[in-house]
């Protein structure tokens, strides 16, 4: 027998163990169901405790099915099918290697674009895909990935309707990872059915905004066979993304973002597009059941997957609540996660810490997709951005010993009061009338008098004060109107360099280019580099909250106030971390009808605040005191927040 023959024959039985081998892996199996395992051959992407690039991107297999999902959301009588495009090694293919999958299942592929240059996926002359946008498939294929790329229903190639973060678009992800398990169908374009047989059953959901939304609320399924979720910027309860306890962000938010994605005619989903407004209750801000079935939160318990997340501290899209309240429900349910939290706005780590979010990549789905011990959930759980470029990992978030502390408001000089000490008694009152101003109205000179404001401020801090958590204002008012929106703000009042989320998020992009994997003639792995955008401030707003007056006893229902009674509620604050230098001074802002971050009709109100019976509750590690005001009050001259031209809601942004 020939050499040649020999060497053929040993292929191909080796082929054959490999395929046996890992079809005996279970989809939902822990790391420690590895495929390349004691006795079983060793795939030649696996080097050690990690993957390497062992195939070519050049000759991947590119496929375009689509996957047959339980939805019927246009109502035609006939199921949803939504496009996936895979990217896959041809290699591995050929000598029956079988693969886990990365999925991006996105509602932007054709419409919008996806990354800081805002790719879309092209086609060749069959359909067939041949440009995913981002770098996954260029940097994963070659290491023994395929990768996914899902039109949600009713977007790009898909049919059915975007429904907004319900049900339908839900199942437009959980039906491909079905598939990927062989519990769906699939189709090809001339309708032929196709399996998936290549792959190993193991998905890891990755995206950023929109993206990231649907891996959690996929992951709050409890589908079996999703491995891992990467949630970026994304969003765990939509009533929170569109309304702030019970103010409206802007009008008719569900509808526009339904519009902004759509990819089917006018006529096919005019039905979905009615109910959507009707059923999101835009006349009350009240939270009804069609926010309950876009809330993923109380599902933590369902989750089977690991969870790497990943949010900008300054995001002013998708506030830092949606990544906070679902970590803290992940984290009582025990579930496997990591965390980075960044000082930009709402941008991908990608732009912000290149390199090493990449090699946190890798090595995330290596553990989790791949089953290889590289001690990476031996590593403490969080990364997180104390200042520009300055990074620390700490074993948890919040901070490991932050508690909540109370912090009292005094009546100070009766122009601007004060935080700390023993504060006013009760019965002491101040009132501010709402003027409808603007953050940098609300926040500058702190010491001078401004109608529509109440402000109180620490004394100079003597040491540095480490905010984390989420924070919350707790107040006991009066009000003589039915209600009102009610403001707050946190702002710390010191100069020094921060990060410009004013500017394109914090991050500016440049001109020269880094590559992440493999390229093709129409599909590079070379992204423009980017850099954080820093400027010397003399103050910064670190968080926001916001509250329709007549929602403080619930949000599932409005109780208008009554003018000859006094309330107690509770305004909370976006979740937050810093460290205040000494130096510094802490202010809190509080104010009514905010024009810049949302909109509301009840106005003109005249609010009446009990100091006594009032304050900020703050979590605070380490040191817990706040000095009393022995100094004048620092005054601002520079706005450092987004001007109303980058944070008016009438600009519609989108997630």
């Amino acid at each position: 027998m020939s050499t040649a023959r020999t060497r053929a024959r040993v292929a191909t039985a080796l082929a054959g163990l490999l395929v046996a081998a890992l079809s005996a892996t279970p989809a939902t199996a822990s790391p420690a169901a590895d495929p390349t395992a004691r006795h079983q051959p060793t795939p030649p992407h696996v080097v050690g405790t990690q993957t390497v690039p062992a195939y070519s991107y050049a000759d991947a297999i590119r496929e375009s099915v689509w996957v047959q999902t339980r939805a019927d959301s246009d109502g035609d009588g006939v199921r949803d099918r939504v496009a996936v495009d895979l990217v896959r090694p041809r290699e591995a293919a050929a000598a029956g290697v079988r693969v886990p999958v990365i999925m991006d299942a996105s509602p932007y592929y054709l419409c919008c674009g996806r990354g800081n240059e805002s790719e879309l996926k092209t086609y060749d002359s069959a359909g067939v895909i041949a440009k995913a946008p981002l770098f996954y498939d260029n940097y994963f294929v070659p290491r023994g990935y395929a990768f996914a790329a899902v039109d949600l229903a009713g977007t790009a190639r898909s049919t059915g309707c975007e429904d907004v973060g319900g049900p339908a678009e839900v199942d437009s992800a959980t039906a491909v990872v079905d598939w990927l398990n062989g519990r769906a169908r699939a189709y090809d374009a001339d309708g032929r059915p196709v399996s998936a047989a290549w792959s190993t059953g193991r998905v890891g959901m990755i995206g950023k905004s929109w993206d990231g939304s649907v891996a959690n609320g996929a992951a709050a399924t409890g589908v079996p066979g999703l491995a891992t979720i990467v949630p970026i910027s994304a969003i765990s309860s939509w009533y929170d993304y569109m309304r702030y306890n019970g103010v409206l962000r802007t009008t008719d938010y569900p509808g526009y973002l339904h519009s902004y994605v759509n990819g089917r005619g006018d006529d096919a989903c005019a039905d979905v597009l009615a109910r959507l407004r009707a059923d999101s209750a835009e006349e009350t801000g009240d939270r009804n059941g069609f926010w309950a079935q876009r809330d993923y939160r109380p599902s933590a318990g369902r989750v089977r997957a690991s969870v790497f997340m990943a949010h900008g501290l300054n995001d002013l899209n998708v506030t830092t609540n949606q990544f906070a309240r679902w970590w803290q429900e992940l984290a009582e349910q025990g579930v496997p996660r990591k965390l980075w939290l960044y000082q930009a706005g709402h941008e991908d780590p990608f732009d912000v810490r290149r390199g090493a979010w990449v090699s946190a990549l890798h090595r995330w789905f290596d553990y989790w997709l791949q089953g290889l011990r590289n001690g990476v959930m031996d590593e403490p759980r969080v990364d997180l951005e104390t200042a520009p470029g300055t990074w620390t990992t700490q074993r948890d978030w919040p901070a490991p010993g932050a508690r909540n502390v109370r912090v009292a408001l005094g009546a100070g000089d009766g122009v601007t009061g004060t935080l700390g000490g023993r504060g006013a008694r009760p019965g002491r009152e101040q009132a501010y009338v709402d003027e409808s101003l603007t953050e940098a109205e609300l926040v500058a000179e702190p010491g001078a008098a401004t109608a529509g404001r109440l402000v109180f401020l620490s004394g100079t801090l003597t040491a540095p004060l480490r905010i984390s958590g989420s924070p919350s204002v707790r107040l006991r008012i009066r009000v003589d109107r039915p209600t009102t929106e009610l403001t707050a703000r946190l702002v710390d009042y010191g100069t020094a360099e921060r990060i410009r989320y004013d500017s394109s998020e914090g991050v500016r992009t440049l001109d020269t280019e880094s590559c992440w994997g493999a390229s093709t003639d129409v599909d590079d792995a070379c992204y423009r580099d980017t850099e954080e955008i820093t400027g010397v401030s003399d103050h910064a707003v670190l968080t926001r909250g916001w509250l329709d007056a007549a929602h403080h006893r619930s949000l599932r229902f409005r109780t208008p106030l009554r003018p000859d009674r006094w309330y107690t509620v509770t305004v909370p604050l976006n979740a937050y971390d810093a460290v205040l230098p000494a130096g510094h001074v802490l202010g809190l802002v509080l104010g009514q009808s905010d024009p810049e971050f949302t909109e509301a009709d009840d106005r003109d109100a005249t609010v009446r605040v009990d100091l006594g019976r009032s304050e900020l509750v703050l979590p605070v590690a380490g040191r817990t005191g706040l000095p009393t005001v022995t100094v004048a009050p620092p005054v601002v001259t520079e706005p450092a927040q987004p001007s109303s031209a980058r944070t008016a809601p009438r600009t519609r942004q989108v997630p």
